[in-house]
């Protein structure tokens, strides 16, 4: 006997799972975990949108000085912030919440900022010392990424982000000027988002169906050679920056210099894509990427904290839900059967009937069972258990495997009607 004892590393989830894991609210003016209160947002065609990232930028870079390409300002404010784990603790405690699942009509205070409850986490004693405790998911973060970045270059209808209002709010803006609404007609001027569907769906000219993993190849190997001449060189640039981006953030071996680099990058691209796209295309998951850098220099390659192996576990059990009004009780009773199954294989892993279990060591009470000798079987008189007429097979000798599992299933017994001891 010994006492078994497990640590909490971080958690994993998409971003509305985020928000209830680590008590930060992931929509609204200050919907980003990291920057938290000093993110940059603003209310652009109808919407929150994340813009600023020229923070980032090194102090002397001359984009902080150009304003009619960004959103019409210059920048002079450093990076936001890191708070210190005491700095969170103070104010979660700090704060008053409404108890568990107590609805209470009443405002957040301003004091609360986008803070909804305190979680349960930080009961753990070495939680609150934890430097990443929440991972932003690479596998949903790219895949909301693409589907922003692809709709609006295709121009693909409830999914690009160059729409009307987006046009209006430049011009509401002031910059921009070649990208304003025509008020003579109701046509988009030519431009980065022209409707290239018909180079590569003429039917809808629509991506349907795709999966996350789906876009996780389209956006490393397919989008940078498919737009390489159909859209501006302005363009394209900083597309293949980001598609180069998440090929290397996911790789299976990061170097330190490699992550920095990244660092570099992805702010690049971000400041590029805002002298580019309207503010309505940066959504909070175009705001995240600038944070995946930093939290791969503490948790280390990305196949440890992205969702693909949960994703695929949850579909593993979800095949197994035969009773759809108690999905539950079927998961757990498969599971159940899935764990017998692997302690029996183990524990008997030399008898002749669990064949790919032999590399696992055999008890030394246990031998195994003496050969069965090979019976002869008249398949040509054999019936499938559907009914289904007789087979002109020749007659095969079967392996002693095969008769194992015969005889163990009661109904398969009626398969060997002429079952003899010669070698006929």
């Amino acid at each position: 006997m010994f006492t078994l004892r497990v640590a909490v590393m971080w958690t994993v989830n998409d971003f509305p799972a985020y928000a209830m894991v680590s008590g930060w609210s992931t929509k609204g003016y200050m919907a980003c975990p990291v920057c938290k209160e000093d993110v940059t947002s603003g209310w652009h065609a109808g919407k929150v949108c994340y813009l600023g990232h020229r923070r980032w930028l090194p102090w002397d870079h001359e984009w902080r000085e150009k304003d009619k390409e960004f959103d019409g300002n210059t920048e002079r404010r450093l990076r936001p912030r890191e708070w210190s784990s005491d700095e969170i603790v103070e104010q979660l405690n700090r704060l008053d919440f409404a108890p568990f699942r107590k609805t209470v009509n009443r405002t957040r205070p301003s004091t609360h900022m986008n803070w909804t409850h305190k979680p349960m986490f930080f009961e753990l004693p070495y939680w609150s010392k934890l430097k990443l405790r929440h991972n932003l998911d690479v596998m949903h973060v790219e895949k909301n990424v693409f589907d922003t970045l692809v709709g609006t270059i295709l121009d693909i209808e409830g999914k690009t982000k160059d729409t009307i209002k987006a046009r209006l709010d430049l011009e509401r803006m002031g910059i921009r000027r070649g990208l304003w609404m025509n008020r003579d007609s109701d046509k988009f001027p030519d431009g980065y988002a022209s409707n290239i569907a018909r180079c590569v769906n003429v039917d809808g000219g629509k991506f349907t169906g795709l999966k996350s993993h789906d876009c996780h190849v389209f956006m490393q190997r397919l989008l940078p050679v498919g737009i390489r001449h159909l859209l501006p060189e302005d363009v394209v640039k900083p597309i293949m920056l980001l598609s180069r981006f998440f090929s290397q953030l996911t790789a299976k071996t990061l170097r330190k210099t490699d992550i920095l680099q990244l660092r570099h990058d992805i702010v690049q691209v971000l400041c590029k894509f805002e002298m580019i796209f309207p503010p309505a295309f940066f959504t909070s998951m175009m705001h995240v990427m600038v944070h995946l850098p930093e939290e791969e220099l503490l948790a280390g390659p990305v196949n440890y904290s992205w969702m693909y192996p949960i994703e695929r576990l949850l579909g593993e059990l979800k095949k197994s839900v035969r009773n759809r009004a108690k999905p539950e009780g079927s998961i757990i009773e498969a599971w159940v059967q899935y764990e017998s199954l692997t302690f029996c294989g183990i524990n008997h892993a030399t008898v002749s009937f669990f064949p790919s279990f032999q590399k696992f060591p055999q008890p030394s009470s246990l031998s195994p069972p003496p050969p069965l000798p090979p019976i002869p079987v008249d398949l040509d008189r054999a019936r499938d258990v559907g009914g289904t007429p007789e087979l002109p097979r020749p007659h095969l000798r079967a392996s002693r495997h095969h008769i194992a599992v015969l005889h163990r299933i009661g109904s398969a017994v009626r398969l060997l009607p002429s079952a003899t001891n010669s070698d006929g």
